[in-house]
């Protein structure tokens, strides 16, 4: 029985967890976790939301008990977890805890995975070995000129220097900006010519300008998930992740299988939490006149019954995407090469995941909301601030807008033609629009193509240059 304050837990029952999917570790493991948001994780989420506080403390805690290095491998000082124990660990967090936290730990987890991808002594020996002191990292890849769609960094620059390159980019929305020790970053690469010529590195925290005074959201407030930029900062070539124009297949490998599967057990934690405090308070609440407590309204059983049964298909949806990722990688300990790969097989089920999970918080938070009647309102029950962290699961990029035009459009025409870097061209449309033309125009539409061509063609001998 799991237990609170030395009390049995007054939320939902542990046998409501699918604990037949997890290992004896991967249970003990998110035990450790509820204790410690017992002891002190939930205790500051109330002051993390209330004043906009990076929860550095919560972080700690977690970095004190090697949640921080959770999915590094043992002989590099981590734990060696997997992606099924990263998703325990995201979801629990976020219950049982504080969901500001819980999505700076995912952002951290996805550094170190991006890092991880393509390990080199220099970079284990400066950035993932140092986890156990508890530094912190997040992942900065999104744009203020593609916003969400953060494949596609306009915003940036990498060129070759002696020793290394020269940063630039902007990021408009980067979790634990000004906060964290490190940044991984996705640019262009030096003299690319299209924006499927990408390139990851290490940025340290130096070299990083952000603003967190200007953060205020409506949810997760302890995010500080606010733009940075990097100015011509020198990275040296030993903090390069990988090969130039490796960020592509970096972003299919890694940013996207971990921080789906990782940001859709946030929003499942959410629902969990919601659901845990709408027990809680409907058993509490007795009305007089009728002799019952709000419990036993069948209505109220209702909107318990259905959150419940949604919420616990989005946990199997994700726990089912992350062991399919384990299979894939041999539970996180497959050294990937170039052009190999594994978890991008699955990247499809992680994007329904990650819909389903950030879908169905926001209409589970909304019932218990109703469940509760007007003392959900009250900020003392909790539930109005998981209702509006939960908020943040469908606007999050990949927006669900943007998901399920992935999957309707992989699903009617193929994987190919999710075209993340605006490389497919729509035929059909290039049809009947040059079948507008008279003869002239059409012509004169030959005449600018060709001289773009040409223009092109030189680019990109100048970028083929630059690259060696």
């Amino acid at each position: 029985m799991r237990t609170w304050d030395n009390q049995p837990f007054w939320g939902v029952g542990a046998e409501w967890d699918p604990d037949w999917l997890l290992s004896p570790r991967q249970r003990r493991l998110r035990d450790t976790l509820v204790e410690l948001c017992e002891q002190e994780i939930r205790g500051n989420a109330e002051r993390v939301d209330d004043e906009l506080r990076f929860p550095r403390r919560n972080l700690e805690l977690l970095g004190e008990h090697g949640y921080l290095a959770l999915t590094v491998p043992e002989e590099y000082g981590g734990l060696g977890g997997d992606h099924t124990a990263f998703a325990v660990a995201c979801e629990t967090i976020a219950r049982y805890g504080c969901a500001s936290t819980a999505m700076c730990y995912v952002m951290h987890v996805v550094a170190v995975q991006a890092i991880m991808l393509r390990p080199t002594p220099s970079l284990v020996d400066d950035y993932i070995r140092p986890l156990s002191k508890g530094r912190i990292g997040t992942l900065s890849y999104s744009d203020p000129a593609s916003g969400g769609h953060f494949w596609y960094p306009i915003s940036s620059s990498a060129e070759r220097v002696d020793g290394g390159f020269r940063i630039r980019k902007k990021s408009s929305w980067t979790t634990s900006g000004g906060f964290a020790d490190f940044y991984v970053v996705q640019t262009t690469s030096p003299g690319f010519t299209s924006y499927d010529d990408l390139s990851v590195f290490v940025v340290d925290a130096e070299d990083v300008r952000a603003q967190p005074s200007l953060w205020d959201a409506l949810g997760l407030r302890g995010n500080q998930s606010g733009p940075v930029e990097i100015d011509a900062a020198f990275v040296p070539t030993e903090h390069l992740v990988g090969p130039l124009g490796d960020g592509a297949e970096s972003n299919d490998e890694v940013v996207d299988p971990w921080f789906l599967t990782g940001s859709a057990a946030v929003w499942n934690g959410i629902a969990m939490g919601a659901v845990d405090i709408a027990k809680r308070h409907t058993l509490g609440k007795e009305h007089r006149d009728t002799g019952r407590r709000v419990a036993d309204y069948p209505v109220v059983q209702d909107y318990i019954g259905e959150s419940l049964i949604d919420t616990n298909a989005a946990r199997l949806t994700v726990l089912a995407t992350a062991a399919a990722l384990d299979e894939a990688t041999d539970g996180n300990r497959r050294v990937l090469a170039p052009d190999v790969r594994a978890r991008a097989n699955h990247l499809h089920w992680c994007w329904q995941a990650k819909f389903t999970a950030a879908k169905n918080v926001s209409a589970v938070v909304d019932r218990m909301l109703h469940a509760c009647g007007g003392s959900g309102y009250r900020r003392d029950l909790e539930l109005e601030r998981y209702l509006r962290d939960g908020k943040a699961g469908w606007v999050m990029g990949p927006s669900n807008e943007v998901l399920r035009q992935f999957v309707a459009r992989s699903a009617l025409f193929g994987f190919s033609a999710v075209d993340y870097r605006n490389r497919t061209v729509d035929e059909r449309a290039l049809r009947n629009e040059t079948g507008k033309l008279d003869p002239a125009a059409k012509r004169a539409l030959a005449a600018r193509l060709f001289a773009e061509a040409e223009a092109a063609e030189q680019t990109h001998v100048a970028g083929r240059v630059m690259r060696t």
